[in-house]
């Protein structure tokens, strides 16, 4: 059985090229001598640096631990204040994805009843704290780096949503 040989194709690992620029992508990867393809630094585009501040961030959020005694009992008026108060008290940042959460539970809380009640009056601070940190705990250790880089790619405000001290 004898095979074909192979045929050279140009391949992206990316979509920045488009048909229309087809020669342009091209020659910007040549092949080297050993049959690889240059590739143009991902950390020279947007996006590739985007992927490599998450991975950075991820990788720094895996590394903080979760506090296991909770002494606190941090009243709070919106999660969004617990947060605040969790980040002062534990001198740590939350992770975007759980201050992401607790914006959206505040606002799951406007047109309720208890809109205007503090969230200490319905749920118990410790209660609340403890709920904070399992979801901190899962955006921790669970969350890809890649779909991390892609939600801060369509939000154009994530940096509000980061601790400006950490590392």
């Amino acid at each position: 059985m004898t095979r074909n040989s192979p045929m050279a194709v140009d391949i992206s690992s990316d979509d920045s090229c488009s048909a229309t620029d087809d020669d342009e992508c091209r020659s910007s990867k040549r092949p080297r001598p050993n049959g690889a393809i240059d590739q143009p630094s991902r950390e020279l585009t947007f996006e590739g640096t985007v992927v490599k501040r998450a991975e950075m961030y991820q990788e720094y959020m895996k590394q903080l631990p979760i506090p296991i005694n909770r002494p606190s009992v941090l009243p709070c008026t919106t999660w969004q204040g617990l947060a605040k108060s969790i980040k002062q008290f534990y001198g740590q940042p939350l992770h975007y994805l759980t201050n992401i959460c607790l914006k959206k539970w505040d606002q799951l809380r406007i047109g309720s009843e208890d809109e205007h009640q503090p969230l200490h009056t319905i749920i118990h601070p410790s209660k609340a704290e403890i709920s904070i940190w399992c979801v901190e705990e899962v955006h921790r250790r669970t969350t890809s780096n890649h779909k991390l880089s892609k939600l801060w790619l369509a939000d154009p405000t994530h940096n509000a949503y980061i601790d400006p001290n950490r590392g």
